[in-house]
């Protein structure tokens, strides 16, 4: 087991329901970090018995997210990013990776997750050139996201909005469609959507553990048809290579290996 080894703050904490596993929790449980409980761990592990490869598809996740962030501060030139449904505090957040490379640059979280804000409070820290700041806010609250997001971002100009592993939890499409749309509306011209979501079509094995785990009344996560990811870009210029699997995003010298094809696809796509 774990060692739980940062507490959220005692007020955040009286909120949170430990006895119910949690999918922010889970999946920082499989990306190897500490903020998380047992009732997150049984789940985690029952999940990595029925299909291990959730581990690679966490952990693929979390790479793609590292290696998009550095294409849009060292390529695409973005110094602003919204990060909505950023789940639990990890190795390379998403200001670190833009820090690293463009120290100025201002990130702004979003969750409403009690522990993932306690937590993001307490260990997430801006360079001293740019700004980080953290929202309590709904992804169902895309204008509400926008007005609070204003007050560190200049959403004047080019802003990278990052939705990674949190559409899914969506389940009527047009909805999570809606959600996107709207909070694209609120960017400018030359921003970018970054997207990484599970995927049907690619692992059925994925799919029958996915669909068994949405099945024990945790808060279920929905994969989705690989064109229904590609369709949340519509109206948008995507960077090559398009949406593709992540490990097949612009994959870096570091990976060991050929990159091989999982259930999760994602990509990048700029605003007109």
């Amino acid at each position: 087991m774990t060692d739980h080894a940062t507490t959220p703050e005692p007020a955040a904490k009286e909120k949170v329901d430990i006895s119910v596993p949690a999918s922010a929790r889970i999946w920082n449980y499989w990306l190897g970090g500490k903020d998380n409980y047992p009732v997150d761990e049984a789940a985690g592990d029952a999940y990595a018995g029925a299909y291990p490869g959730i581990v690679t598809i966490a952990r693929s996740s979390r790479a793609y997210l590292r290696r998009s962030i550095r294409h849009l501060v060292d390529v695409e030139g973005v110094r602003q990013f919204l990060d909505v449904g950023t789940g639990l505090p990890t190795a390379d957040n998403t200001h670190q990776v833009a820090q690293r490379s463009a120290p100025e640059a201002r990130i702004v979280y979003v969750d409403n997750d009690p522990l993932v804000l306690a937590h993001a409070r307490a260990l997430l820290h801006s360079s001293s050139e740019g700004a980080t700041s953290y929202v309590d806010a709904s992804l169902y609250e895309p204008e509400l996201i926008l007005e609070a997001a204003a007050e560190t971002l200049d959403l004047s100009r080019p802003t990278a909005l990052i939705l990674s592993g949190i559409l899914g939890h969506v389940g009527d499409y047009d909805q999570a469609r809606d959600i996107v749309r709207r909070l694209l509306a609120g960017l400018p011209s030359g921003s970018y959507l970054d997207i990484n979501d599970g995927s049907r079509g690619t692992d059925p094995h994925y799919e029958r553990a996915q669909d068994a785990y949405n099945d024990t009344g945790a808060v279920p996560y929905f994969l989705r048809p690989i064109d229904r990811i590609t369709a949340f870009f519509e109206g948008l210029e995507l960077v090559e290579p398009g949406i593709v699997s992540v490990p097949l995003w612009r994959p870096d010298d570091t990976a060991e290996g050929e990159p091989k094809a999982i259930g999760q696809h994602g990509g990048v796509g700029r605003k007109p």
